[in-house]
């Protein structure tokens, strides 16, 4: 079985499970404003509680300027992803820019094989494959059913779904390499990632910020970042000890966890298509564990 598979189905399920509740309790909020709020409870959390584990707080190791470059990066692009996400819902239907902006692990995989030499057996390039399929479906909306993709060539919003995509695909092989090359720490790089996230994306949450704040949610913020700290911890193990392809593809298999969810909770439209989105999902992990 390749190592990290079972904390990446645990990650998978905490997110789906964050993913939910976002749409449930806090769709009044722009991402931005989410994610920075979040991040800075999450930091808040994480800080006292990894300090007593570890006997004081985590601190960054030296670096040298490659090791930088690539650490600052990786927390560049997956800002870069999400504000490209933004940019492209903003600009198109969600049923067409979704789909297509989480096609990441298609994007991951070639990366890692041409430039980390990483090697796959066929049964976990065909898992890959079946769970992607399952993270497109889960994300379908109705319609044709490759209408996002047909939509590539005249549609700026699915243009920048699929950029999207690609940064987050770049910022996961960095992940990979951050966490097992560059050897930084998983207690420094949480932290790190947190705030970094929260410091680039501070100036829109500042321009969307509501007119009547947070305070009336803030318990469910601190909350919610609680659960944000346990997904980032699982998402940390799972890219220090295995291929950025097999974390991404599963991780991201979260989409599955909150349709089915929202499908089974709050009666939403689709739940057929949802739970066959599931069973990929459940075999294309099957297939990578094989």
């Amino acid at each position: 079985m390749v190592s990290g598979i079972a904390t990446a189905v645990l990650a998978a399920f905490v997110w789906g499970g964050y993913l939910y509740a976002l749409k449930r309790y806090f769709s009044a909020y722009s991402g931005a404003v989410v994610a920075v709020v979040m991040n800075v409870c999450a930091t808040l959390w994480y800080l006292p509680t990894a300090g007593l584990y570890l006997g004081g707080f985590p601190s960054l190791p030296p670096l040298d300027a490659m090791g930088a470059l690539v650490t600052l990066g990786t927390i560049a692009l997956a800002a870069a992803g999400f504000l490209t996400f933004m940019h492209a819902i903003a600009d198109g239907d969600v049923s067409l820019v979704a789909p297509v902006a989480k096609v990441v692990p298609v994007f991951v995989l070639p990366l890692e094989v041409l430039f980390l030499q990483e090697a796959f057996g066929p049964l976990q390039v065909l898992g890959v494959v079946f769970a992607t399929a399952a993270i497109y479906l889960a994300n379908y909306e109705g319609g044709p059913l490759l209408e996002p993709f047909r939509n590539l060539a005249s549609s700026r919003a699915v243009q920048l779904a699929l950029l999207s995509a690609m940064c987050y695909a770049v910022s996961d092989v960095g992940k990979r390499l951050v966490l097992q090359d560059i050897d930084v720490p998983g207690s420094v790089w949480i932290p790190l990632s947190l705030v970094g996230a929260a410091a680039i994306l501070s100036p829109i949450a500042y321009r969307d910020w509501p007119a009547g704040g947070i305070r009336e949610d803030l318990p469910l913020f601190v909350a919610a970042a609680a659960v944000v700290v346990v997904g980032r911890v699982l998402t940390t193990v799972t890219f220090s000890v295995t291929s950025a392809s097999v974390a991404a593809t599963i991780i991201n298999a979260q989409a599955v966890v909150a349709v089915v969810l929202g499908g089974y909770l709050l009666a939403e439209d689709g739940f057929r298509t949802r739970l066959a989105a599931a069973a990929l999902a459940v075999t294309g992990i099957a297939l990578i564990a094989s």
